[in-house]
């Protein structure tokens, strides 16, 4: 959960409209409050997981607006100049033993078949690992950096431009599959080639194959196929969710209606649902699938 369902964590932001707006010294002071509030608030969540239990959080991808903004650099500079601030937050997490992962906009498109966009994306997916480089998080897929496949179709130009890209999201990426563009059997050829995790979501399999629920056998057999992507497995990551109006609902509900049995050994699963601490808590009282 990036926010909390209650007002305990929640983040600050400004529109580009808002900010073009303002005079260069307007726009430093803005981010420097701006910046500096929304590290308070990262350190909050901090405290919000770790007093509930709660070991694995997804951090807002929208923390620090216009950091990667194109030919403005004001952002980096604010940012760099609360290096301290940041890197205690990120201890926090570490101290609590809470593991974060990040899942950049779905406007970050590495195989775009437009240039630009490919150009784009790369740079804000590299600010995105500068933010978790800044927090001391490790390069490595323990700090994810998730991503879906991107343009459907271009498969093979998703696997030619991830060598490339810098270590820092290199290092931490990973790709989860979707409902229209990837099913896991277009991203496994890829991770197994990048050396990137694949991230299985039952929510979009059933989807995108018109399954009857997440108790599909095939559930269990991309759970399995996903694991073997990751290195160590221990560090395994699935999603969950569950259909508003049923298993083919492609829409988050509240709560978790039901918890895939393939997930009985799953050692980290992220939630992803519209209650978001709610449904944490509900899962947490319930009782564990039988083997």
């Amino acid at each position: 959960m990036c926010m909390t369902q209650g007002p305990e964590v929640r983040f600050r932001t400004v529109t580009l409209s808002r900010y073009q707006l303002l005079s260069p010294a307007e726009r430093e002071a803005k981010l420097l409050d701006l910046y500096a509030d929304n590290i308070v608030r990262l350190r909050g969540a901090a405290d919000f997981c770790a007093a509930r239990g709660i070991r694995l959080y997804r951090m807002s991808s929208s923390l620090f607006p216009m950091l990667d903004l194109l030919g403005d650099d004001t952002g980096e500079a604010v940012l760099t100049s609360l290096a301290g601030e940041l890197t205690r937050a990120g201890h926090a997490f570490e101290d609590a033993g809470i593991r974060v992962l990040m899942h950049p906009e779905q406007f970050i498109v590495l195989n775009s078949d437009r240039p630009e966009v490919r150009v784009s994306s790369v740079r804000a997916l590299t600010s995105h690992a500068r933010v978790m480089d800044g927090l001391g998080l490790s390069r490595t897929p323990w700090n994810l950096l998730l991503l879906h496949g991107g343009k459907g179709g271009r498969a093979a130009e998703l696997r030619a431009v991830i060598p490339d890209l810098p270590d820092a999201a290199r290092l931490r990426l990973g790709l989860e599959n979707d409902e229209r563009a990837y099913g896991p059997q277009d991203l496994l050829p890829v991770c197994e080639a990048t050396g990137v995790p694949m991230v299985f979501d039952a929510h979009h399999h059933v989807v995108r194959e018109k399954l009857p629920d997440q108790e599909d056998p095939s559930v269990r057999e991309w759970t399995l196929k996903a694991r073997a992507t990751w290195t160590p497995p221990e560090w395994q990551v699935v999603h969950l969710s569950s259909g508003i109006e049923g298993p083919q609902d492609r829409r988050h509900s509240h709560l978790i209606t039901a918890l895939p049995s393939a997930y009985r050994d799953v050692p980290w699963i992220e939630v992803e649902a519209k209650g978001k601490e709610e449904a944490v808590a509900a899962l947490m009282g319930a009782p564990t699938p039988e083997a």
